[in-house]
């Protein structure tokens, strides 16, 4: 008689806070000291269990791998990084806006499209100096 294991698959959101600091901070290749500075900073914010216990989700290992990128890499200091997460966040904002404005305006396109070609059979061509025909129109009763 064989046994056969079973697995269960489970998928978990990016952004489930999941990790405890020790797991995020070997994830990430950093001290959990670092990860509480950059938590005191600003610059990432881990979701927190009922206890009170920092949980770092995918998402958040990625940024620090991000930030670990931009101060070992590029040679920015905290400072720098606040910043250009900072005009990141400024920039999605704004393509956010900018994607809502064009949708409004495909929107408006249409409506006028749809406007024209409604009152295009209302519309006479007029030339300057030639006679347009009046149409009577009966009154209503009353």
């Amino acid at each position: 008689m064989s046994t056969r294991r079973r697995t269960t698959r489970i998928e978990v959101s990016v952004d489930r806070g999941v990790f405890m600091i020790s797991v995020a901070a070997e994830l990430a290749d950093m001290h959990p000291q670092t990860l509480r500075m950059y938590e005191a900073r600003g610059l990432i914010e881990p979701k927190r269990s009922p206890k009170g216990t920092r949980l770092y989700s995918y998402s958040d290992v990625e940024q620090l791998r991000r930030i670990q990128e931009m101060t070992a890499e590029l040679g920015l200091n905290l400072a720098g990084v606040e910043r250009v997460l900072d005009l990141e966040a400024q920039l999605a904002r704004a393509r956010r806006k900018a994607e809502a404005l064009e949708r409004e305006l495909e929107a408006t396109r249409a409506e006028l499209e749809q406007t024209r070609r409604k009152l295009r059979g209302e519309v006479v061509p007029y030339r300057r100096g030639e006679v347009v025909p009046v149409r009577r129109v009966a009154p209503r009763p009353r």
